[in-house]
C-alpha cells in the first residue's frame, strides 16, 4: 500500500488544553487521531472513556481512531461509536466473541480492526482477515506510552502484511509503539501503512516539523 497515514496518539498530549492539541496536530498534516482507551483492568493503566471521544469529535474532520485496551470491549464499543468514532480496534483477548464483536463494530458504522500484541500469535486472522478493516500491529507491550520500539515486532508486521497481500483485500496495517523519525521507514518497509506516534510528536517542539519529517522518510 503506498498512502501512509501518521496518527498522532492523544495519551502523550497535554490534557490540560486537550482540544488545542488535537486542532495543532491536524493543522501540522496528521491524517488522523488515535485515542488510546485503559481499563486498569485489560492493561494496568486508566486513560479516556467516551466523553472525551464526543469533546472532540466537533474539532476535526480527521477519523477518530479508538484503540479499546479493555475488556469486556461490547459495551464500550456502542459508546464510542455512539460519540463519533469511526475506526474501533480491540484485543481478541478482550472479548469472549471476536467475530460477533467485529460485526457490532460494523453495525455501528465504524471500521473494524484487530489488536495483536508482541505475543499474540498471527493466527487470529486465519478466520477474521476477510472481515476486519485493519490489523493493529503493537510493537510495545500495551498499557504506556513512552515505551521503545521491541525491534523484534518488525517480524510480526511483515508476516501480518503478507497474510493480507494474500487475501487480496485492502486492509490496513498500522503499527503502534515506540514509532519515531528514526525507525518510521524501517517499520514501513515492513509492511505498515499507518503509523501512530505519541510521544515522538506530542514531545516535539513543533508538531508540523516531526509530522512532515516522518512522511518524508516515507516518501
Amino acid at each position: 500500500m503506498s498512502t501512509y497515514r501518521i496518527a498522532p496518539s492523544i495519551l502523550s498530549a497535554d490534557f490540560t488544553r486537550l482540544g488545542e492539541e488535537v486542532i495543532s496536530v491536524a493543522q501540522a498534516g496528521a491524517d488522523m487521531i488515535h485515542i488510546d482507551v485503559m481499563d486498569n483492568h485489560y492493561v494496568p493503566n486508566l486513560t479516556f472513556g467516551p466523553l472525551v471521544c464526543k469533546a472532540l469529535r466537533p474539532l476535526t474532520a480527521l477519523p477518530l481512531d479508538v484503540h479499546l485496551m479493555a475488556a469486556p470491549v461490547d459495551d464500550l464499543i456502542k459508546d464510542f461509536a455512539r460519540e463519533g468514532a469511526n475506526i474501533i480496534s480491540f484485543h481478541p483477548e478482550a472479548t469472549d466473541h471476536v467475530d460477533r464483536t467485529i460485526q457490532l463494530i460494523q453495525d455501528f458504522g465504524c471500521q473494524a480492526g484487530l489488536v495483536l500484541n508482541p505475543s499474540t500469535p498471527v493466527n487470529h486472522l486465519d478466520w477474521t482477515l476477510e472481515k476486519i478493516d485493519m490489523v493493529l500491529v503493537m510493537s510495545v507491550n500495551p498499557g504506556f506510552g513512552g515505551q521503545q520500539f521491541l525491534e523484534g515486532t518488525l517480524d510480526k508486521v511483515k508476516l501480518v502484511r503478507e497474510m493480507i497481500r494474500k487475501s487480496g483485500r485492502k486492509v490496513a496495517l498500522q503499527v503502534d509503539g515506540g514509532i519515531n523519525v528514526e525507525n518510521i521507514r524501517s517499520v514501513a518497509s515492513a509492511g505498515g501503512d499507518t503509523f501512530v506516534a505519541g510521544s515522538a510528536i506530542f514531545g516535539a517542539n513543533s508538531y508540523s516539523q516531526i509530522i512532515g519529517e516522518m512522511k518524508e522518510r516515507l516518501s
